[in-house]
């Protein structure tokens, strides 16, 4: 027998997404042209980050949308998973956009070539609010939702790129020193690489459902191990559902009987506020029953 509650992640940001692509793509076009006219890889390499990221927000407004379609006979879960392939994208994208980036850096820095360090440094600016602006309008969700949060730290780690864009071309001015492009380009690289390392580990590890980060399985475990009439908990699986719904279901061994529906609510209100789960299946037994299933609780402490 199930009980589920049903909480379906913060309020849409369609109008964030609308606006935060219209301002990168419009910021991708000049400090393209910009970076191509004074030839400065710096900004080059930044306007095809901020392309990647582009793409991204739209990968991550196409998921939202997807994720809000209802269920169907044929998808019972909807299309909630499209929010962890979306992170998981926007991830890949940017590791393969970045490793391009230090390799043509690399290059770049055996035969440094000067640059117009005033416009590196006006552009630049620019960009820092624009993506400065982008990244507020995710900050709301960024706590709660994966797919979120990688709109949200793609724009933050921008408007701190574009920064040390403006450091470098600042530097430049004063010291003529045509190394300085390329280096900066490699560091801005490295450090969107270590920043999104992390949200490529969680969203692989999501998709082949893994248990969410913010869970720990052996206290959901104790807790309902804790519950009374349970003898035993067997067959405890949890997993991501989206990166906003967490789903759980577990056997619970109750000898005495079947405690009513109210104790399952119960259940399904404790998860909720203790875990963030927001879809456990509970299924009652009086003895233990096999079912042929995995028993991740063996290796948990009892």
């Amino acid at each position: 027998m199930s009980r589920h509650t049903h909480h379906h992640g913060p309020a849409a940001f369609n109008r964030a997404f609308a606006i935060g692509i219209a301002l990168n793509l419009g910021f991708v076009i000049v400090e393209a042209a910009y970076g191509w006219k004074v030839g400065s890889l710096a900004l080059l390499a930044d306007a095809g980050h901020n392309l990647s990221d582009v793409a991204g927000l739209v990968l991550a407004w196409v998921a939202a949308l997807a994720a809000g379609r209802l269920p169907d006979h044929r998808h019972t879960y909807g299309w909630q998973r499209a929010s962890i392939l979306a992170a998981f994208a926007n991830a890949v994208l940017l590791l393969v956009a970045m490793g391009s980036l230090l390799w043509e850096a690399a290059h770049r820095l055996q035969v440094p070539a000067p640059t117009d360090g005033v416009i590196v440094m006006v552009v630049a600016a620019i960009g820092v609010l624009v993506n400065g602006a982008t990244a507020a309008l995710f900050m709301s969700g960024s706590k709660s939702d994966m797919n979120i949060r990688g709109a949200f730290l793609h724009m933050a780690g921008d408007a701190l790129v574009s920064l040390g864009v403006v450091g470098s071309g600042a530097l430049y001015v004063r010291t003529g020193w045509a190394w300085l492009d390329p280096v900066t380009s490699m560091a801005i690289a490295l450090v969107i690489i270590m920043g999104t390392w992390s949200l490529f580990r969680q969203s692989l590890h999501l998709l082949f459902d893994g248990v969410p980060e913010s869970v720990v399985l052996a206290d959901v475990s104790a807790h309902l191990r804790t519950l009374p009439g349970v003898a035993e908990v067997h067959d405890l699986h949890v997993w991501a559902m989206s990166t906003t719904d967490i789903a759980l279901t577990a056997h619970l061994v109750m000898p005495g009987g079947h405690p009513g529906d109210a104790f399952l609510a119960s259940i399904a209100q404790g998860l909720q506020q203790r875990f963030h789960i927001t879809h456990p299946t509970i299924q009652i037994e009086l003895d233990g029953l096999d079912h042929g299933c995995a028993h991740p609780l063996d290796i948990l402490p009892k």
